[in-house]
């Protein structure tokens, strides 16, 4: 009965709401009239009853934190009155500093504004809507409606920017043979899945095989992060039970927000060392010249590596977000999180990082402008070495009154040497960087929380963390390439994360929209255990290996294949 009254209460505001305001269209009074008088029969028709239904009713474990009532989208959408059908919208409502949704079924023939009239015109009306959704003020209220237009930025025209792109670039190469022949050539599987599968590392010159365990480890890690933080945005029927059995328990340190960020710092630091290898292999095959073109060409090299894949990926999530019947869990924030119709061409130009976050178009790719821009300095950084190390050399670097020093320390720490075995420097290594990593996973776990007013330990920790994150990940980069990893260089150099490595980027753009298709689909709230975040997470790992193979072959790697002509 108490959802009768709201359904009452909720739409007796409408001759009210016309009669001082005029707000309402004609169509949208006669609609809810029609509702309201249909659900009070004694025999209701069906429509009016899956609308009555769809609405959302309080349900078990308010105290663990299941606070929305999301009622039934799709329900809502299914129902077909006399001249209008249902339309699903929800009340954002805030009681203190709880905020939640509440999932209401009325006429399509309804605007939002409208509705909002519906539900918060009348101060008698609102008083009594207020007790049974427990709404503190009109100030803290939200109200979306699921017809009202989406972000529709057609796939086509996205597609016709990625071609843009492409084209644009295509415009300075140059074919040997018949375009035709190039084109086949470029895009046959057998060539494209040439190496994606081997087992052995392909990087030139040879060394470097445990970056690829480095770079696996660190995708698996934001891979279980996103997995297990995105459905507690708005997503669970549990979420103080969440909080407070993951938060509070060491063991789930490294699926919390803070820790799983520490993987992109590892990611900065593998791209700063191949960049700056790429760049110095070509300036020494270019007889030690940085020229213009050298430049142009490392920076083209870069592009084709990262936007034909994330142009497709941007598409493709757009096109998701037009044509799929999103649940009561994800529609009111893809406004927020796919603002691509606005700012697509951030994307395109790679500075979406310097947009607020909420603006940014398919958000997880804000970390591929990020990297481009620090790929970019490279070139700089390396031009102002080669020219400081000129004058280093004449001034500095041969004179026997500046070096001695250091070679007064290699005598002494070679007498101390010879007295001891040389592992202890090796182990000493080992200890400091371990010890520093958990040290740093540690505090990323006892500081998560921020603090209502300056904190000191906070402001220490965000000024270093990162800078001692890559310092340790570097040992053990440089430990494992001299000989000093141990079971830890052989677990690092595994065949096995060779074909994984290969893959990873199309896995990093790949595996939120999976996640996200999961939880928007969702017509009910997920319920947390941990089997079931467990089960999630290995969902997504499996539909992301074999998706991203299918998308390294057939778009990552045909476009590495482009040459940029040289005049």
């Amino acid at each position: 009965m108490a959802l009768v009254w709201v359904v009452l209460l909720l739409f007796a505001g409408v001759c009210v709401a016309v009669e001082n305001t005029q707000a309402l269209s004609q169509r949208c009074e006669d609609d809810t009239n029609t509702f309201v008088l249909e659900i009070n029969q004694d025999r209701p028709k069906e429509y009016a009853v899956l609308m009555y239904d769809a609405f959302g009713k309080m349900g078990s474990n308010v105290e663990g934190g299941n606070t929305n009532q999301p009622g039934l989208l799709q329900q809502c959408r299914s129902a077909h009155g006399p001249t209008f059908s249902g339309q699903y919208c929800q009340v954002f409502l805030r009681q203190g500093t709880v905020q939640y949704f509440v999932g209401i079924c009325v006429p399509d023939s309804c605007e939002e504004e409208e509705v909002k009239m519906l539900v918060l015109h009348s101060e008698s009306f609102f008083q009594s809507v207020r007790q049974i959704l427990h709404l503190m003020s009109t100030k803290n209220t939200k109200i979306l409606c699921k017809s009202i237009a989406w972000i529709v930025f057609s796939l086509r025209h996205c597609l016709s920017i990625f071609s843009f792109t492409v084209s644009t670039s295509q415009s300075a190469l140059g074919f040997p043979r018949s375009y035709a022949y190039w084109f086949l050539q470029v895009f046959s599987l057998q060539t494209a899945s040439q190496g994606v599968f081997h087992t052995s590392s392909t990087h030139p010159g040879g060394g470097y095989s445990s970056l690829n365990g480095i770079r696996v480890l660190s995708l698996l890690w934001i891979m279980c992060g996103h997995s297990a933080q995105f459905p507690v945005i708005n997503n669970l029927d549990n979420y103080k039970n969440w909080r407070g059995t993951v938060e509070r328990s060491p063991l789930y340190v490294l699926a919390i927000s803070g820790p799983v960020f520490l993987a992109v710092d590892t990611f900065l630091l593998l791209g700063g060392l191949l960049s700056v290898r790429s760049l110095l292999g070509s300036i020494n095959s270019a007889e030690g010249k940085l020229s213009p073109g050298l430049v142009a060409n490392y920076l083209f090299n870069r592009i084709k590596r990262i936007q034909p894949l994330h142009m497709f990926i941007m598409c493709l999530t757009i096109g998701l977000i037009s044509l799929v019947k999103w649940g009561p869990y994800w529609f009111p924030f893809i406004d927020n999180l796919m603002d691509c119709k606005t700012y697509w061409w951030a994307n395109v130009l790679l500075i979406s990082n310097l947009l607020p976050v909420h603006e940014i178009c398919i958000p997880w790719t804000w970390y591929l402008s990020l990297d481009f821009q620090c790929y970019a300095t490279t070139p700089l950084l390396v031009y102002f070495y080669r020219l400081t190390s000129e004058n280093y050399v004449l001034y500095y670097y041969v004179k026997p009154y500046t070096r001695y020093g250091p070679f007064l320390i290699g005598i002494l720490t070679g007498i101390y040497l010879t007295t001891r075995k040389d592992q202890w420097q090796a182990a000493l290594g080992w200890f400091v960087c371990l010890s520093v990593m958990a040290v740093l996973v540690g505090l990323a776990y006892i500081l998560r929380e921020t603090p209502g007013h300056p904190s000191v330990p906070h402001a220490l920790y965000q000024g270093v963390h990162r800078p001692l994150w890559a310092l340790a990940v570097t040992w053990i980069i440089v430990a494992c390439e001299e000989g000093y990893g141990g079971f830890i260089k052989s677990l690092l150099s595994l065949g096995f994360w060779v074909p994984l490595s290969n893959i990873s980027f199309a896995c990093y753009l790949t595996h939120p929209v999976f996640i996200i298709l999961y939880i928007g689909l969702q017509e009910t709230p997920i319920h947390y255990t941990d089997i079931n975040f467990m089960y999630m997470f290995l969902g997504h790992l499996a539909l992301t290996l074999v998706v991203s193979c299918v998308f390294t072959v057939l778009i990552e790697k045909p476009y590495l294949f482009l040459k940029l002509r040289r005049t």
